[in-house]
């Protein structure tokens, strides 16, 4: 789907010729004497539009406007959480009807993060999940015309957003395809069709050189299954070889069972999404391809299966990561850990300004924050405030929790450095508390998805999260030193 902004008035909309005309309506709207104004105003007077978001007046082939279907869309004050949830009913009311062009239309001026908010929202109600189906039924909208008053304004969070979109999608395709269609091997290939684009470049290592590098952790979570492992690198580089990059690092996991410590049947069908942390990597640089800023990225995706063979990890097995750390491998389900370990100690090459991983991590967070924030821990307080914030601006919300010492001293154990489980209480802060022993090197902060990165019921399906985030937080990294 195309995504355009055009500045126009009111009297100039009505003239847009589109198949669906979403009309955002504020609260403090004034009405000038043009027919489509007068609409508005009419509308409201009669109560039949008011001042709560998402609130829908449909009209079919209106005078007014040059459109078989115009929506008016009360949107409140116009945050970006009230557009949000008007373009979202909005589009999901004619999602069947909505032809090939869009218009979704501010009544007043524009604020930066509500025409943010109207892109993510317009391309999320009219996403289509198709590649396995067999009569699939793709995306027929073609085109969706953001129309501001003020458009020059808020060009720069639009072009954002259309870069955001882009990464969000990516990211969705790969984390909803089943896992036979969504191998170690063919996340590597996505990588590799990444590298294509401007700026990107793309380096894949294999079980020899995966050994090569001592990442004991990672090899033997992979043993377990015959699918090969894949080490994938991605780069970014948009700056000067000099400044220091940002390294992020996604687990992908493509199929998670529990390993010897098996999951229970049901919704084990959901555990192709271990390796959403791997698509939100994917994503990122899919919009950094089309944002190009000025800055250094590079993305480390360690991806395997977690099945169950002959050569299958045990619990009480003792392992070495590529740190020379040993682990001993208390329950084969906490998993992401192991594999993520050695792409930690891998970044240390990179001499980066920050490390943030990305992973469906653990239960424990979802239990504690549910699907609303991700999980955040990190070692700099600068990095966790960055990041905090840039979920804010970007409405991908996540929530700091804490990394006392403490917490770690349920991983010891008599028969390793230390043990990839503790007990159940603190479950996300312990498998942080893990993860840190990796990181000394550079600042470091956790992103811990499990409860934000799909959906399940009616809605399964993956969200894209956390996609906006992350590219909030790295574009805010243009022009620092």
């Amino acid at each position: 789907m195309n995504f355009e902004l055009k500045p126009l008035t009111l009297v100039g909309l009505a003239n847009e010729k589109c198949d669906v005309l979403v009309l955002l309506v504020q609260q403090d709207f004034k009405p000038g004497k043009d027919e489509l104004s007068l609409l508005v105003a009419q509308t409201v007077k009669a109560g039949d539009l008011g001042a709560k978001p998402g609130q829908l007046v449909p009209l079919y082939r209106a005078s007014q406007a040059n459109a078989p279907r115009l929506l008016l869309a009360g949107v409140g004050e116009g945050k970006a959480k009230q557009v949000r949830a008007a373009v979202s009913a909005a589009l999901g009311s004619v999602k069947a009807s909505l032809g090939k062009k869009v218009v979704l239309a501010f009544a007043s001026p524009a604020q930066e993060d509500a025409v943010r908010a109207a892109v993510l929202a317009a391309a999320d109600a009219t996403y289509s999940y198709t590649h396995t189906k067999s009569k699939p039924e793709p995306r027929t909208l073609q085109k969706c015309l953001v129309v501001a008053s003020n458009a020059a304004e808020v060009s720069a969070s639009f072009d954002r957003a259309v870069g955001t979109v882009l990464g969000i999608e990516l990211a969705k395709e790969w984390a909803n395809r089943p896992a036979n269609f969504a191998t170690p091997t063919l996340l590597g290939q996505a990588a590799q069709a990444l590298a294509k684009l401007p700026k990107v470049s793309c380096e894949i290592l294999g079980p020899k050189e995966v050994a090569k590098l001592g990442m004991g952790s990672f090899m033997a979570v992979a043993q377990g299954s015959d699918e090969p492992l894949r080490f994938i690198v991605l780069r970014y580089d948009g700056a000067a070889k000099t400044k220091a990059p940002t390294v992020l690092v996604g687990k992908g996991i493509t199929f998670d069972s529990g390993g010897i410590s098996i999951k229970p049947a049901p919704e084990m069908d959901e555990m192709k999404f271990d390796m959403c942390g791997a698509a939100s990597v994917l994503g990122v640089f899919r919009a950094l391809a089309q944002l190009k800023p000025a800055i250094n990225v590079v993305g480390l995706i360690p991806s395997c299966e977690n099945l169950i063979n002959g050569r299958a990890v045990k619990p009480g097995d003792v392992v070495t990561s590529m740190s020379g750390q040993t682990i001993e491998i208390l329950n084969t389900d906490a998993e992401g850990r192991l594999v993520l370990c050695d792409a930690l100690s891998y970044a240390e090459r990179f001499k980066p300004t920050a490390v943030v991983d990305i992973a469906t991590l653990t239960g424990a967070c979802v239990v504690a924050l549910g699907g609303v924030r991700s999980g955040l821990f990190a070692t700099d307080d600068a990095l966790g405030d960055a990041l905090l914030a840039a979920g804010e601006r970007s409405a991908d919300l996540a929530w700091r929790l804490p990394l006392d010492e403490d917490y770690a001293d349920g991983l010891k154990t008599n028969f390793a450095d230390v043990a990839n489980v503790a007990g159940r209480a603190g479950g996300a802060i312990t498998a942080a508390k893990f993860l840190q022993r990796f990181t000394s090197k550079y600042p470091w902060a956790h992103l811990d998805i499990a409860g934000t990165a799909w959906k399940s019921g009616a809605a399964k399906g993956a969200t894209g999260r956390p996609v906006g985030l992350l590219v909030e937080y790295l574009m805010a990294q243009v022009g620092t030193k």
